[in-house]
Formats: C-alpha cells, sequence, structure tokens
C-alpha cells in the first residue's frame, strides 16, 4: 500500500500530458523487452487512467486515427530499434500527433480535430475521410518544406524527442510523409492484389510484378520511395511470409546475392531479415513466458525462413544479408540454449526434440546444425545448397 501511495503522489505532481506520454514509453520498452524495474505498478495505474477500454495499447482519438488510418497496414508492434522499411512502429504514431498538434500546425490541427469532431458526432464518414485527406495533404507539405531544411530537420527531431524517447520516432516521421505521399497509389494497389496468396508460385510472382511495376511508373518518384510500403502490402497477403524474397529472385540474372541486391525489388530480402528480427523479439517474450509451445511454432517458422535465404540465393553468407541473418541466428540459438540447459540432461525437451529439429527433411538437418555448434550453420548451409543443386 505504501508503494501504490507513493506512485500515486509521483503521478499527481505530472501533466495528464506527461502521464500519456509516460504510458507510452512504458509499453514501447516493454515491446522491446526491456524490464523497468516495479513498472507493473506504473503500467497498472497508467492504464487505469487512459486505457479504459481495456486496450494494451493507445488508441489515440477519433481525429488522428482518421488520419493515420491509411498507414495501418503498415503498423508493428515490433522492437522499433531497427529500421524495417516499409513499417512503422505503433507506439510512435502519438508522439508524431502531438508534435504536428502542438509544434507543427497547431493552429490548423485545432481546426481540423473541431470540424472532425462534428463529422464525427453526426456519422457523417465520407465527409470525414475527406476532411482527413485535406489535412493529410497540408501535413505532409509542411513535412516536406521541413525535411527540405537541415536546421529545420534537426529543430524537429529535437521536438519530437520531447515527446518520446523512442529513437525511431524521426525516421517513422518521414515514413508518414513518403505513405502518405503515395496513399492513393497504394490504395489502388491494395485493391488490386489478391486478399490471400496461399501459394507464391511464378506465376502469381509474374503477376504481382507487373501490379508493382505499374505502381513505380504511376507514382513516379514517389512510388519508387514507395515501394516498400507496396511490398508490406504484398507480405500482408502472403501465407508464407518469407516467399517475398522471390519478388527480388525471381527478378535477378542469377542466384547469386550480388544479382539479387541489384534487382528493383531486392529490399524484400532485407524486410525478411526484419521478420526474423520481429521474430526473435516474440520467441523472447514466449521463452519468458514460458510459452513453450508458441516457442516451438516460431523456431519452425524461423528455421524454415533461414534455409529458404541460404538455398534461393547463392553466396548469401558473403553479403551483408548473410552477416546479418548469422548474427539473428547466433542469437535465437543462444535464446534456445539458455531455455534447454534449464533442464538435465537426462530430462527431454520440446525445443530439443528431434521433431522439431527434423521438421523439413534438408532444413531439419541444418538445424541440427546449430545445436551442435551455431559456427556450423554455413557450412552446412552451404553442404545442403550443394545437394539441392544436384538433385
Amino acid at each position: 500500500m505504501l508503494q501504490a501511495d507513493r506512485i500515486a503522489e509521483y503521478l499527481k505532481r505530472l501533466t495528464p500530458q506527461a502521464r500519456s506520454n509516460l504510458l507510452n514509453e512504458l509499453e514501447r520498452l516493454q515491446l522491446c523487452g526491456v524490464e523497468v524495474p516495479g513498472s507493473d505498478a506504473l503500467l497498472e495505474t497508467l492504464r487505469a487512467e487512459f486505457r479504459k477500454d481495456g486496450q494494451t495499447h493507445n488508441r489515440m482519438g477519433n481525429p488522428s486515427r482518421y488520419f493515420f488510418a491509411p498507414l495501418e497496414p503498415y503498423l508493428m508492434d515490433g522492437d522499433p530499434n531497427h529500421p524495417n522499411p516499409g513499417r512503422l512502429s505503433r507506439g510512435s504514431l502519438s508522439p508524431i500527433w502531438d508534435w504536428i498538434s502542438r509544434d507543427l500546425l497547431p493552429t490548423m490541427a485545432r481546426d481540423y480535430a473541431a470540424q472532425m469532431r462534428g463529422l464525427i458526432a453526426s456519422d457523417r464518414k465520407r465527409e470525414a475521410q475527406q476532411a482527413a485527406s485535406t489535412f493529410q495533404t497540408k501535413v505532409v507539405k509542411s513535412l516536406e518544406n521541413t525535411f527540405g531544411s537541415q536546421d529545420a530537420s534537426e529543430q524537429a527531431r529535437a521536438k519530437l524527442a520531447t515527446y518520446t524517447a523512442s529513437c525511431a520516432a524521426f525516421g517513422d516521421l518521414r515514413k508518414v510523409v513518403i505513405a502518405l505521399r503515395a496513399r492513393e497509389a497504394l490504395a489502388k494497389l491494395a485493391g488490386e492484389l489478391p486478399e490471400k496468396i496461399s501459394k507464391f508460385d511464378d506465376g502469381k510472382v509474374a503477376a504481382v510484378t507487373e501490379q508493382l511495376d505499374a505502381f513505380i511508373k504511376t507514382g513516379s518518384e514517389s512510388g519508387k520511395e514507395a515501394v516498400p510500403f507496396a511490398l508490406t502490402l504484398v507480405a500482408n497477403r502472403l501465407k508464407t511470409p518469407w516467399q517475398l524474397i522471390r519478388l527480388a529472385t525471381k527478378a535477378a540474372a542469377s542466384k547469386a546475392a550480388s544479382d539479387v541486391a541489384a534487382t528493383p525489388y531486392a529490399i524484400a530480402v532485407t524486410m525478411v531479415l526484419d521478420l526474423i528480427e520481429d521474430k526473435k523479439l516474440t520467441l523472447r517474450f514466449a521463452l519468458k513466458n514460458e510459452r513453450v509451445l508458441v516457442a516451438k511454432e516460431l523456431l519452425t517458422r524461423l528455421y524454415d525462413t533461414e534455409f529458404a535465404l541460404q538455398v534461393r540465393i547463392d553466396s548469401l553468407e558473403q553479403s551483408d544479408w548473410g552477416l546479418r541473418l548469422s548474427k539473428l541466428m547466433q542469437e535465437i540459438a543462444v535464446l534456445v540454449e539458455a531455455e534447454v540447459s534449464r533442464f538435465p540432461d537426462n530430462v527431454g525437451h520440446v525445443l530439443g526434440s528431434r521433431n522439431l529439429r527434423s521438421h523439413q527433411s534438408l532444413s531439419g538437418r541444418l538445424t541440427n546444425l546449430a545445436w551442435k555448434g551455431r559456427d556450423a550453420v554455413h557450412d552446412g548451409a552451404a553442404f545442403f545448397k550443394g545437394l539441392i543443386s544436384q538433385s
């Protein structure tokens, strides 16, 4: 009770905005896997004030939700501390909106919010969407001017930092400009793509590539900048997300990493590596909370993705992609080994079972090498790639 009293006294000294920002920061750190001693009690108190509908993450007011609606397909709740092209951290939206409303365009933002409240109250959705689109255009133009000046950019970075400690927020602000500038072309592409792509075979890859090519031509320079967001739309439809790399490998002159990197959609490989990064974070949470079956499923997908990259791109280990993949898989192996080592050698663990390590004939043997020694993974990959090329 004494601790609760101290927390209540501390929070009383903060403004409502400061309390809201504190909640956003604590939730952001929690998503990143950073443990803050005593944060559970703070989170409980702050969520009772700001999350009355039971939502874990911030649900912004309707005017801002309309404003950010075109960005919904690209939002993620994972670790915001790596670039993740084509994705925006959901936690960045609240501080970005605060900065827009208080520093970038305060008068226009107040007028927009007042107009939207009336339209929302009378359920005039079409007019509300039009009002949001008009304000989006004003914000984009203002931000283009901001980013056109180094001094203005640095001032924006410094001011945005007063709303969040996340180093990703300023990068996400730049992404907001790109995605909103191309919002109509992206919406058109989203409407043309299949709802679900269960098998990304050659025919589907060719059809989607044609749609992406048309998207780039329609959007000119803004279309080229928005390619990662277009690829995210495709990834969202794929049953097997790693297959996104086929947009790059099928367009390449050969399977060599250098040729794949020269294609217009090479960033798809980076985005699949981002997927591994995000799954690694989810795996850490699953292990921390002793959700072993969830961890088992995650590991199966991670090993499948690793194997797909290794066999579809030649000389991968010599590229920046390969170096990043090696680092990620080493970190994953450390997490799993720490979990398995908690049990005696004579006690079986589902994460160390033969079934997991051989969930697919060749990739299973490859993952088995990771248990024996992480440095052997690349040699094993090369060996199995040789087997495949001979078959």
